[in-house]
C-alpha cells in the first residue's frame, strides 16, 4: 500500500499509516515523501518488527515489509495521499 505527503511525514503521519495498514492487514508499505522524519521511521519499522514478533509467537506466517521513498513526490502516481486523511 503506498501513502504519499508532500512536506514532511512525521510520527503524526507515521501513526495514521500504522492505523490504515493493521486496520486492512497489508503486507506492505511505501511511503512518498518529500522527507522523512526519524521518528517516523523508526515508528514505521518499529510495528513491522512488532507485526513479526507477534506472528513468531502465535505461530503465523505475517510479516510487514516497509519501504521510505524520500525526495519528489509524484502526482501520477497513485496511493493514498495522507494531506487528505
Amino acid at each position: 500500500m503506498l501513502f504519499k505527503k508532500r512536506g514532511v511525514f512525521t510520527e503524526e503521519d507515521a501513526r495514521k499509516v500504522i492505523e490504515i495498514a493493521s486496520s486492512e492487514n497489508v503486507k506492505e508499505i511505501i511511503v512518498m515523501a518529500e522527507s522523512v522524519t526519524e521518528g517516523a521511521k523508526r515508528r514505521l519499522w518499529d510495528y513491522a518488527r512488532g507485526v513479526q514478533l507477534m506472528a513468531d509467537m502465535t505461530g503465523e506466517d505475517r510479516s510487514v515489509r516497509v519501504e521510505i521513498l524520500e525526495g519528489y513526490v509524484s502526482e501520477h502516481v497513485k496511493g493514498i495521499d495522507l494531506d487528505e486523511v
